[in-house]
């Protein structure tokens, strides 16, 4: 079967800049894959690579069998970061979803009762029906996430990109969208996203690629999660446990007196105050 994904050795960035580096990527039909890597390391790059918006200096990118560039835009569910939106634009929850439909069901450019029921059905699937004639902004977190997964669900997209769908959203709310998103995926929604979360994505995803300007690793969180490949990832040391068939992972403790010279001596060898 044909990767729905297949990056060759691409280059891309931005104003002749590179961000993303001889990149080589397949994901098949149906995959759950998590995006890794430190602020500014090309994640949300890759995304907007496989949209058809970055400029690809190199390489070849195919999406859904197709090559992706010049005016042909690949057909899939993309969700924006949270804090991209603006929140003063007027507009309601109903509005937003609408405005992901690939076409009009009609002759005219306007919603028609088809495209309001199926609306209303991705609403009700995800759990804010209620609130479709509420302007977006009056949302919370959770449910501004949900509002932008139906307007990207609207399109019956084969293929799903969510760039960090959990950022400033709640531990419970995190688990919401991951658990919604594995039910999608078990429906047959190949589904990519970019994270912070790694502990979130090693309890919930069966595959994740770290990313820094290049691909580090990729593969099963519980393989690839280990010192080395995250201080190649992230610049510093972390560390990883593997417990119960868990994989966790922190950073590496510090002791309290080293951080930022608290504890250290004064000038001259004086000792702090009470001490």
């Amino acid at each position: 079967m044909e990767p729905i994904i297949r990056l060759k050795n691409v280059t891309a960035g931005y104003e002749g800049r590179a961000v993303l580096s001889g990149v080589d990527l397949d994901v098949a039909p149906g995959e759950f894959v998590g995006l890794v890597g430190p602020s500014g390391s090309g994640k949300t790059t890759l995304l907007r690579v496989l949209l058809g918006v970055v400029p690809v200096f190199s390489g070849n990118v195919r999406v859904d069998g197709r090559q992706v560039g010049g005016l042909h835009r690949p057909s899939v569910g993309y969700v924006p970061q949270l804090e991209t939106i603006d929140w003063n634009f007027p507009v309601t929850v109903e509005e937003v979803v609408l405005m992901g439909r690939a076409t009009s069901s009609g002759p005219w450019p306007w919603p028609r009762k088809q495209d309001r029921e199926e609306m209303y059905h991705l609403l009700a699937q995800l759990g804010i029906a209620d609130f479709r004639k509420k302007h977006i902004r009056n949302l919370s977190g959770g449910q501004q996430q949900r509002a932008f997964l139906a307007r990207a669900l609207i399109r019956n997209p084969r293929l799903l990109l969510l760039d960090e769908p959990t950022s400033g959203v709640d531990i419970k709310t995190r688990d919401d969208v991951l658990h919604l998103l594995v039910r999608l995926n078990r429906q047959g929604v190949t589904v990519v996203l970019s994270t912070h979360e790694l502990n979130a994505v090693a309890a919930h995803l069966p595959r994740v690629v770290c990313i820094n300007h290049g691909i580090v690793a990729d593969g099963r969180p519980s393989e690839i999660f280990t010192t080395a490949v995250l201080r190649q990832t992230y610049g510093g040391d972390m560390v990883v446990v593997h417990q119960g068939g868990m994989t966790l992972v922190a950073d590496s403790p510090h002791a309290f007196g080293e951080l930022e010279g608290v504890g250290a001596p004064l000038a001259g060898g004086q000792e702090p105050p009470g001490r």
